[in-house]
């Protein structure tokens, strides 16, 4: 491939459309909230109160470690870090997934923590950019 053992692999794999492990995770956890969605509540059916969270997914309270590193609550904190215009297609299983590989293939992360930082720094509340905005027309 040409390059050299101390070369770090973010290219490559970029290149060679190749999800990293914790993209993989993060496409498994995502799947699985959406084919159990009927388990989780919006946080419009907790409140009525009318936010710019409301339709992301209601993050039960706990003090437990283990809960919090378990598959369904780690699935909401990022389901609900997602931006809006994916989130939105929840209930379409295989636009979904594209719009999430999508993004997993342009952003190569290699740890959780690097995760979070490139969901704030690309998707400021202020300012929304949103790369996968052509998602809408994958049918």
């Amino acid at each position: 491939m040409g390059c050299s053992k101390r070369e770090s692999c973010r290219n490559l794999f970029k290149e060679l459309s190749i999800l990293p492990l914790m993209p993989q995770y993060i496409l498994s956890l995502l799947t699985f909230v959406s084919n159990n969605k009927e388990h989780y509540f919006k946080n419009s059916e907790i409140h009525k109160i009318n936010t710019r969270h409301t339709s992301n997914l209601h993050l039960p309270r706990t003090h437990l470690n283990i809960y919090q590193k378990g598959v369904y609550y780690s699935g909401i904190k990022i389901f609900n870090s997602f931006p809006q215009d994916i989130k939105t297609y929840i209930d379409k299983l295989r636009i979904f997934k594209k719009a999430v590989k999508i993004f997993l293939y342009t952003n190569s992360f290699y740890s959780l923590s690097e995760y979070y930082v490139t969901i704030i720094s690309i998707f400021n509340p202020v300012d929304i950019f949103h790369p996968l905005l052509y998602c809408v027309n994958i049918q």
